[in-house]
């Protein structure tokens, strides 16, 4: 059924409850109004008929059916009444005079009135199967002595007889009711489907279960916020990945416990896609979309993904980074020492040409064994070996310690160390390219149940307003113009750390000092 023809239903079941409302009222107070207004004639009639002289006289001695006195005065106070059957009865209820013959001999019906006590009353009465509105009266003598009963009775109206009078009335109010409804019914109906765009309950019923299943089942974040920054839906990958309450929705950002640079990206207009915000330990990829319907702000949507879900292509492309960096620079050092080489030939130095390649291989040779003695993991000893390369053509030195040793450890491990060894001598390169014996120094060591990674630079330091600000997420103190994606190659770092137990810290001693934590898992040979 339609929205329309739902509300018309509802509004006529409505009008016909409010209808039998009115015909139980209505004979609520017919039936009141009755018994006040007929009860108070009747009781008069009775009273005129127990004070008439000739009743008080004859009464006590009368019998039925004898005399025609009592009966004409009956009769007489019955024509002038309008009641439906007056009786006179002796103190013994014995009724000697009646409008009604059946009546005379037989005990007067009295029902729950007091008028043996001396008292008159009016009510209703059952005589035979028939209802009586009835007054009755106490006749007393010149001594006020009780000597009989005057009983005058009007025919009570039954329930179809009252709905009959009503009837018209009822039938007005029903169809005045029956238009206003439906025409009631229809301008809500025309209201509500303006403001639901035209759908129907059962559209809006599957839109919104439709709309559940999917905020549900995706695997990214979602967060909406209204203009008053309350939360109108989280689903469950956003109160997971941002640690929200299960009551969350409905509740002011304000109230809850979340990091004011989280409250900031959720709140504000972004600058660009794809904006990283570091949440406890995790590092999120936000982007938040305002939202208005018809010119209105009506509030915004935020998709989260976490980014440490993207490790697997991370890896990859760090390994092609790292392989494609060390290719670059190898093929600028050979370029160099070919020209060498071509030089030698051409002035016919053939002897120096084969000292010359005997070094350039002794070099070589000596920088892989020096790292892969020290480092057994085949993935880190590669990105030192490149990371050396980077640093010659930058014209820094990158030492690795002769104290370090790694032996091999799992794969989870080796690329957790990638990541974190990676961006911090990418970082101390930065520190120190263009300044004067340039050096930058890594140290690997390994514990019972750890690997500490120390990277030393000569250059400025860290000042000691930005110790924390350097691991948070976009804090950088390059130069990077319009360029994106700074500040997060430390803040990625300590999460790595964090999420292996260990931590990532800073110290300065001749230059920035870092200190990296992490636990590792033994490989099982």
């Amino acid at each position: 059924m339609s929205l329309a023809g739902q509300y018309l239903v509802l509004q006529l079941l409505i009008v016909l409850a409010v209808l039998v409302a009115v015909v139980a009222i209505s004979l609520a107070q017919s039936a009141a109004a009755f018994e006040r207004i007929e009860g108070r004639q009747a009781l008069s009639a009775a009273e005129a008929l127990g004070s008439n002289p000739t009743v008080r006289t004859l009464l006590p001695s009368a019998e039925p059916r004898e005399g025609a006195a009592l009966p004409a005065v009956a009769e007489s106070v019955r024509s002038v009444s309008g009641a439906t059957q007056v009786a006179l009865a002796r103190l013994d209820r014995t009724v000697v005079a009646s409008s009604d013959p059946s009546l005379l001999g037989q005990p007067l019906e009295l029902g729950q009135s007091r008028v043996m006590l001396g008292r008159s009353w009016t009510g209703v009465v059952d005589e035979a199967g028939s209802v009586f509105l009835s007054a009755h009266v106490p006749v007393l003598d010149d001594k006020g002595k009780m000597i009989g009963i005057a009983s005058v009775s009007r025919h009570y109206p039954s329930m179809l007889e009252r709905l009959s009078d009503a009837a018209p009335n009822l039938l007005t109010y029903l169809g005045v009711a029956s238009v206003l409804g439906v025409a009631g019914s229809l301008l809500l109906a025309r209201r509500v489907k303006r403001q639901t765009l035209g759908m129907e309950p059962s559209e809006i019923t599957g839109l919104v279960e439709n709309r559940e299943a999917m905020l549900h089942g995706l695997k990214e974040g979602v967060v909406a916020l209204d203009p008053n920054e309350r939360i109108t839906v989280a689903n469950d990958s956003a109160r997971e990945l941002l640690s929200l309450p299960p009551d969350c929705v409905g509740k002011n950002l304000e109230t809850l416990d979340l990091d004011p640079a989280l409250k900031d990206v959720l709140t504000r207009d972004q600058s660009g896609p794809d904006q990283l915000v570091l949440v406890g330990e995790r590092l999120l990829v936000l982007n938040r979309v305002p939202i208005r319907s018809r010119g209105r702000h009506i509030g915004s949507v935020t998709t989260l993904r976490d980014r440490t879900e993207l490790s697997s292509l991370e890896r990859e492309l760090g390994a092609t980074r790292t392989a494609t960096d060390t290719l670059r620079a190898q093929a600028h050092e050979f370029a160099n020492q070919l020209h060498v080489i071509s030089g030698l030939i051409q002035i016919g130095e053939y002897d120096s040409v084969v000292q010359f390649v005997n070094g350039a291989t002794l070099d070589r040779t000596r920088l892989n064994d020096e790292v892969t003695s020290r480092i057994e993991d085949p993935a880190l000893a590669a990105l030192m070996i490149a990371k050396t390369s980077l640093a010659t053509e930058r014209g820094v030195t990158l030492q690795l310690d002769p104290e370090s040793l790694l032996g091999r450890v799992d794969d989870a491990l080796s690329r957790d160390l990638v990541t974190v060894v990676g961006n911090l001598v990418d970082n101390a390169l930065d520190a120190v390219t263009g300044r004067a014996n340039a050096i930058v120094k890594v140290t690997v060591e390994e514990g019972d149940d750890d690997v500490t990674v120390t990277v030393r630079d000569s250059g400025p330091g860290v000042s000691p307003d930005a110790v924390e600000d350097i691991f948070r997420q976009g804090f950088t103190t390059k130069q990077q113009g319009n360029e994106e994606g700074r500040g997060f190659g430390l803040a990625l770092s300590r999460v790595v750390c964090r999420r292996r137990g260990g931590e990532l810290s800073v110290a300065n001693d001749g230059g920035a000092v870092f200190k990296a934590e992490l636990k590792q898992r033994r490989l099982e040979l």
